[in-house]
This record gives C-alpha cells, sequence and structure tokens, in this order.
C-alpha cells in the first residue's frame, strides 16, 4: 500500500473500500457527511458475518493503514465484535455485523449526506 500520509481524506477512504473490498466485507458504503457534521469528512461502512470477520477486518484495516503512515485516533467495540468504529480523524469506518447494522441503520440516519460511489473500487 502506498504512503498516504499526505493525500486528501477522500483517497483514504478509496484505499479503505478497496481493503475491505479484498477481504470480503460485504455491502461497503461510503457516505460524504462533511456538511452535516464537524466530526468526519466521509462514514465508511461494513458488514461482516461473524465477530471473527468483523475483528479481522478492523485488524487487517489498522495493520494495512499502518503501513501506508495513516494511523488510527480511537478504535471503539472491538472486543465485542459487532460494531467495530475505527477513527482516521476525516474518515470514520464503521464495521457491523448485519443486525447491529440493521438496528442502528447510519444510512437513513445520515440519509441528507451524498452517497458516494464506489463502484470502480470494487471487484
Amino acid at each position: 500500500m502506498p504512503d498516504l500520509s499526505a493525500a486528501e481524506p477522500k483517497d483514504w477512504a478509496d484505499a479503505i473500500v478497496a481493503l475491505l473490498d479484498t477481504h470480503k466485507a460485504q455491502d461497503i458504503k461510503v457516505l460524504e457527511v462533511f456538511d452535516q457534521t464537524i466530526v468526519a469528512d466521509y462514514f465508511v461502512l461494513c458488514t461482516g458475518t461473524s465477530n471473527t470477520q468483523v475483528k479481522a477486518l478492523a485488524g487487517e484495516l489498522e495493520y494495512k493503514m499502518g503501513l501506508a503512515k495513516v494511523d488510527y485516533l480511537r478504535m471503539e467495540g472491538y472486543n465485542e465484535g459487532t460494531w467495530i468504529i475505527i477513527d482516521y480523524g476525516s474518515v470514520l469506518v464503521h464495521i457491523f455485523q448485519r443486525e447491529t447494522r440493521d438496528f442502528y441503520n447510519l444510512e437513513k440516519l445520515w440519509s441528507d449526506s451524498k452517497d458516494i460511489d464506489i463502484s470502480a473500487l470494487l471487484n
């Protein structure tokens, strides 16, 4: 993975999407939220099929983004493995199990945000 330390947040989000897709994350979405919140510019959402996969996706993301010289600020939910949030500052990554994603329905909560087309990044 190339050095992303000087890259724009959208480039980080794209790299995260590609990495999650490579590791079989499901239903990946990117929401552009900078007009709605100061928390982040982009939310990346995806679903894992089990606690094990959710944790593995988070671990792989932490490792590969670290190699790209992008370290997260904090990670929440790893022990439970049902919803892990990884905060990269301008990009917040939400890795869910299906039931948790359906329950919290962030896509509806942030329905005023722009849904970014990521089809070119997916295999």
